[in-house]
């Protein structure tokens, strides 16, 4: 029988992969390299003898680092100065500094062969163009054979797109949320304070960055999570309709070696790296019906982004053991523990079949409302650890002013001012957690913590935070304020020598419009010039 069932499911996971082809790849456009074959050779008397096998269209210079200079190789000593290297294939910029000195000589190349003992760029992923080899003649012959492949026009996928409108880096000259900059292996996303930028040449695909991004402000473009998360439902839909039991969906990264061979209820799909997919593939991967889900790791994951997926991970099994199903449905495992890992923790649910189309959060939320709606012992809410891009707000009525700053800052919509009343409002759906509005509140009057509510009304319901009736202006009766906005003002401009006698305080409690017509009728403020001062 035992046999009969592998039987059945190997069967089942041939056609399943052979389906997956029938899903069209939305492309996207290209980045443009264009390399000349300008070549800079960074290191000691190992560069300077290396040099010469250059050949056209080759053509080298050597940045010295140690020793002395040979006849007939062009040579700029480093001479102790500091090296700073910035760009990619085609555009790399080495800026030599003198240390205490602004100006600094710069030199431009095409490619960077890099002979030092330790690299001069310590990121894990290295900008193209840039090699970074041994002395030894079997390493010397590969890069010279990797600088004559380097030489002419190249392009590749903008595998990234970015939605500045929803970012939660920065608002207010605030810094918020910066994981898509920590986990980058490439270093090629940078802070602008109010948002940030990603160089799509130093960009190679890791993914990492959408993975970790709680708004979904970055996102996977080549494949899109759309064609990613189609492929996964036929995937799985195929293998069950053909006849396939417990499935097992195993991620492989594009890059590495071809896994073991794996039991048949485990179907392997290749992703262009293992940080690419995150929270909402996962969870969705599982409401289509997977009973666990496997990223295998074979070395290749720098610590930053292993770091990244692994915090993903956390909240993935928090989620899960709060509905009531196995943490351990989704894991991140080596090859040594693969199939022991396939052969634990099951769902047994009833296979979604949504199409997953939608922004990051719709997504996950789709996928945690379904398999909500199959738990059997579920609780009302996960508690999580923080970091998760879930979670409620929470306002101290005594410090609250109701100045609303926290609004202008939220980057997802969640915090919301009243219609027509002094109020702070929250949809905790919208909320990804980011601390722009613990940063911008003047009053230190709210705080987050991370959560999920199971319960979809529930999580998407307006919730009044704080209101206070509003403060009427003294002289016409018209709401313009709250009265704590007006008690705080007065307070601190209560030592002000613009405020000291009653009118002037008595000023402070009037709108714009009648504070412009109370100075107009005041002969002292009037001497003061303080008019301006009020109308700007």
């Amino acid at each position: 029988m035992n046999e009969q069932i592998r039987m059945r499911n190997n069967r089942a996971r041939e056609a399943a992969l052979a389906a997956i082809g029938r899903v069209a790849l939305e492309p996207t456009d290209l980045v443009e390299y264009q390399s000349r074959g300008r070549v800079v050779i960074i290191g000691g008397a190992e560069a300077l003898e290396f040099a010469p096998r250059l050949e056209p269209p080759l053509r080298a210079q050597v940045l010295l680092t140690a020793g002395e200079e040979l006849p007939g190789v062009p040579v700029i000593p480093l001479a102790g100065r500091t090296l700073d290297i910035t760009g990619h294939l085609g555009a790399f910029t080495l800026h030599l500094g003198e240390p205490g000195r602004p100006n600094a000589e710069v030199l431009t190349a095409d490619l960077l062969l890099d002979l030092g003992a330790e690299p001069q760029l310590g990121m894990p992923m290295k900008p193209p163009g840039y090699l970074w080899s041994a002395s030894d003649e079997p390493a010397l012959s590969r890069a010279l054979d990797q600088l004559r492949e380097l030489v002419g026009t190249f392009d590749k996928p903008r595998y990234f797109g970015y939605d500045a409108a929803i970012c939660a880096h920065g608002r207010s000259g605030q810094i918020a949320c910066t994981r898509c900059i920590d986990a980058c292996p490439a270093e090629a996303i940078s802070s602008l304070i109010e948002q940030v930028t990603v160089d799509a040449h130093r960009c190679q695909g890791g993914g990492v960055c959408a993975t970790v991004c709680p708004s979904g402000a970055i996102r996977y473009r080549y494949p899109r999570p759309a064609d990613t998360l189609e492929q996964i439902r036929l995937l799985l839909r195929t293998y069950r309709q053909e006849g396939g039991s417990q499935a097992v969906l195993v991620f492989v990264a594009a890059s590495d070696a071809e896994p073991p061979p794996l039991p048949a209820n485990q179907i392997p799909l290749r992703i262009e790296e293992l940080a690419s997919v995150g929270l909402e593939v996962w969870l969705t991967a599982l409401a289509y019906g997977a009973e666990s889900v496997l990223l295998l790791d074979q070395g290749g994951m720098p610590a930053a982004v292993a770091q990244a997926v692994k915090q993903q991970i956390t909240t993935a099994g928090e989620i899960l053991a709060a509905l009531g199903y196995p943490p351990h449905a989704i894991r991140l495992v080596g090859v040594a523990d693969l199939v022991e890992a396939g052969a634990t923790g099951r769902l047994g649910i009833e296979p979604a079949n949504f199409a997953a189309n939608g922004g990051k959060r719709q997504v996950a939320y789709m996928a945690i409302d379904h398999l909500f709606a199959q738990a059997a012992r579920a609780r009302p809410m996960a508690s999580l650890t923080v970091g998760a891009p879930f979670g409620t707000a929470q306002v101290s009525a005594d410090a609250c002013t109701l100045c609303l700053a926290c609004v202008g800052a939220c980057p997802g919509k969640a915090l919301l001012s009243g219609q027509d009343e002094p109020q702070l409002r929250f949809i905790e759906a919208n909320c990804v957690q980011c601390g722009l509005c613990t940063r911008t509140c003047p009053e230190d009057a709210i705080w987050i913590t991370p959560r999920l509510l199971f319960n979809r009304e529930e999580r998407s319901r307006v919730r009044l935070l704080h209101q206070e009736p509003p403060f009427c202006c003294t002289a016409c009766g018209k709401p313009f304020a709250t009265r704590s906005v007006i008690q705080n003002m007065l307070r601190k401009l209560e030592g002000h020598a613009m405020f000291q006698d009653g009118r002037a305080r008595h000023r402070l409690t009037m709108c714009q419009d009648c504070r412009v017509v109370d100075i107009a009728q005041d002969p002292e403020a009037m001497d003061q010039g303080i008019t301006g001062k009020w109308l700007q």
